[in-house]
């Protein structure tokens, strides 16, 4: 059972590691030769140089400019101040969005701890239910006294905890309805500003009935993997060509087979021959997925001369037989995962409820490994089993650091296959986009850790520490053990909390989405909302609480009628585009350029990555086209130095429609 030493423990290891990475992050940074690794879009888009080009020897590797060590932290309060504004134009509306996802974290608990602390810990502090239960072989901390185990059975007090969760509920769901607004307005407004992109012509129309002579998605799965394998050798090529070039003493070598078999053969000749025989290898393959008429796939992409007719197309029903033309918004080229388009409509069903099926095994099993966390992080059952233990554990700081920080790392190891595993089940499953394969995935980790993480720790964690109770005990006695026992879980929780704050989320944009995934955000919120109104009226029922328990029922109901409320008032604005916009946005466009040419700018936009050549100048044109129309504004921090374009936006409000119309006037 943790302490408060403990948790202190646990929370001091924690803390000097999070300060020992911060400045370890703050110190690297500043280094010349970690430029690329901490600014690479700045080189990506070319506005920044490399400062190892240039300067004493020395000083292309260590900063010497001690001054910049006296500042090095100012980053911190200039990236908390940075505007919302400018943080979308530098790295997209789903960048901003995520970080909202923390900020409504603080939103919501911060009142509430202030709350707890003020008012529901008094009430369960002044008790002695927990030292008159030790008697009957309870096992308790002095930490757990801040529990709702430690008032009573019967008592009034539990009055104070049903209002408060009156309080926690209504609180939340104010500041979930105050979010869900300002974060569709933020959507419609981005979409409404948002420059050109294909996806905002185009359409996936998938159960494509069988045509001879028009097709546009063939099944070249084995090709794009001979094209990444060519890749791959290529990558190994230029570097041993560049390591050849640097020092032309000696030809690079390496070892072909495996392990302890085979020959060491010159480099650059080897990969050479491997490119040769794969260029060739490509070429027949491309060939046979043009001419084979079993590679035709029942899926294309089609784009629209204007964004009010794909909104159309998408947005509607398309043929009396709902089985065919099945249309919806094509995802972003860059967001399409064509590894999943060749399979077949009719399978997705069969191969969702065969992942679902894997989904409650694997989490079934997964309790095998939460049993043993929680086994871990009982030390009197270790001592129990383990009695030559003893002597080491009964050390304080080995006690402290077992029960308040090895339970916290040890699910943390145990888990860290989980977000691939799940990835796998959802590429199984056919989603045609890697922002839907991270949402099914992100929701199929968030159900694991409800089941797993939080309900399978409880359980396991309160028999554990209570096993002895248990055998002692008549079933009608039970109960009323679980009712003390469970709360005091809340021990673990919070040092499995700390550990879980060790990892860094570094955001990598593959995509744009629009925030689309914040509906999903806010049903998990509503979802854990509910857990916890339950899991209080079975607590309470528990503690003899038979008076006050039946005002708790409203609860669920509520956030439910809640949440149906806010689906049915905001959440069209992330599955559907609005007929309004996409005509104001096509007449305001053909205002402006009269002349384009959406065809050209179309044609090539949604082809496969492999049948598209090295040179295709097209290509080229329409992909430095994408990237030049998003415009890179640096932020306020310290990369100004090397970045020229200045910033267009210094207030904190989102531009409007009319604002953005006027930056860019007809020519």
């Amino acid at each position: 059972m943790a302490t408060l030493g403990d948790i202190g423990v646990s929370a001091a290891i924690n803390l000097l590691s999070a300060l020992i990475f911060l400045l370890a992050f703050a110190i690297l940074r500043l280094q010349p030769f970690n430029d690329r690794v901490y600014f690479p879009k700045w080189y990506l888009k070319g506005l920044r140089s490399s400062p190892t080009r240039s300067g004493a020897f020395v000083r292309r590797f260590v900063n010497l400019d001690f001054r910049s060590y006296l500042r090095f932290l100012n980053w911190m309060p200039e990236a908390i101040r940075m505007p919302e504004p400018e943080l979308i134009e530098h790295a997209g509306l789903d960048s901003a969005v995520y970080l909202r996802i923390y900020l409504i974290g603080l939103k919501i608990f911060v009142p509430m701890a202030m709350l707890a602390w003020a008012i529901l810990v008094p009430v369960n502090w002044t008790n002695n239910t927990l030292e008159l239960a030790k008697l009957s072989n309870v096992t308790s901390s002095d930490i757990d006294k801040l529990s709702i185990s430690n008032i009573p059975l019967g008592s009034d007090r539990f009055w104070t905890h049903i209002v408060m969760a009156y309080v926690f509920t209504f609180w939340t769901c104010y500041v979930l309805m105050k979010e869900y607004e300002k974060v569709a307005t933020m959507r419609l407004q981005f979409l409404a500003s948002e420059r050109r992109r294909p996806d905002q012509f185009t359409v996936l129309v998938r159960n494509v009935p069988p045509d001879p002579d028009e097709s546009l998605v063939y099944n070249s799965n084995k090709l794009a993997k001979l094209v990444k394998k060519k890749k791959s050798m290529q990558n190994w090529l230029d570097f041993y060509q560049i390591k050849y070039s640097r020092d032309q003493s000696q030809r690079p070598l390496i070892k072909t087979g495996f392990l302890l078999w085979g020959q060491k053969v010159d480099a650059i000749d080897h990969y050479n021959s491997e490119i040769e025989k794969l260029s060739k290898e490509i070429a027949e393959e491309r060939e046979k997925v043009e001419t084979d008429p079993k590679s035709v796939m029942p899926a294309a992409f089609v784009s629209f001369k204007s964004r009010w007719g794909a909104a159309v197309c998408a947005q509607t029903q398309q043929s009396r037989n709902p089985t065919l033309w099945l249309t919806e918004w094509a995802p972003e080229p860059r967001d399409v995962y064509w590894q999943n388009l060749p399979i077949p409509y009719v399978s997705l069903a069969i191969r969702r409820l065969i992942m679902n099926v894997a989904f409650f095994f694997l989490t079934f099993f997964f309790m095998i490994p939460i049993a043993f966390v929680q086994a871990l992080a009982s030390i009197e059952g270790i001592e129990k089993r383990a009695p030559f233990l003893e002597p080491i554990i009964e050390i304080k700081f080995i006690k402290s650091l077992i029960q308040g920080f090895l339970p916290g790392i040890a699910l943390k190891l145990f888990l860290i296959f989980l977000p691939t595993i799940l990835m796998i089940m959802s590429k199984f499953e056919g989603f045609t986009s890697l922002s839907s394969l991270e949402r099914r995935s992100a929701m199929r980790y968030y159900l694991f850790n409800i089941v797993n993480v939080f309900l399978g720790s409880i359980i396991a964690g309160s028999a554990f520490e209570q096993l002895n109770s248990f055998i002692k005990q008549s079933a009608s006695e039970i109960p009323k053990t679980i009712g003390v026992a469970i709360p005091m879980k809340a021990t673990f929780f919070i040092t499995y909390i700390m550990v879980d704050g060790w990892i860094i989320n570094v955001y990598n944009q593959e995509y744009e989405s629009g925030a689309a995934f914040w509906p999903d955000v806010h049903g998990r919120i509503i979802i854990a909302l509910i857990i916890s109104q339950v899991l209080l009226i079975g607590l309470l029922s528990t503690k003899h609480a038979a008076q006050s328990t039946p005002f708790l029922i409203a609860l669920p109901v509520l956030t439910i009628w809640f949440h149906n409320f806010c689906k049915g008032r905001y959440e069209p604005a992330f599955i559907r585009y609005p007929l309004q916009e996409a005509m104001m946005k096509d007449t305001l466009e053909r205002a402006r350029e009269p002349n384009l040419n959406l065809k050209a700018y179309l044609q090539n936009a949604y082809m496969h990555p492999v049948f598209k050549g090295d040179d295709d100048e097209e290509d080229e044109d329409i992909s430095e086209k994408l990237v030049t129309e998003s415009v890179l504004v640096p932020t306020k921090r310290q990369s100004r130095r090397n970045t020229p374009v200045p910033s267009r936006i210094s207030s904190a409000s989102s531009p409007s429609l009319t604002e953005v119309i006027k930056e860019h006037p007809e020519p």
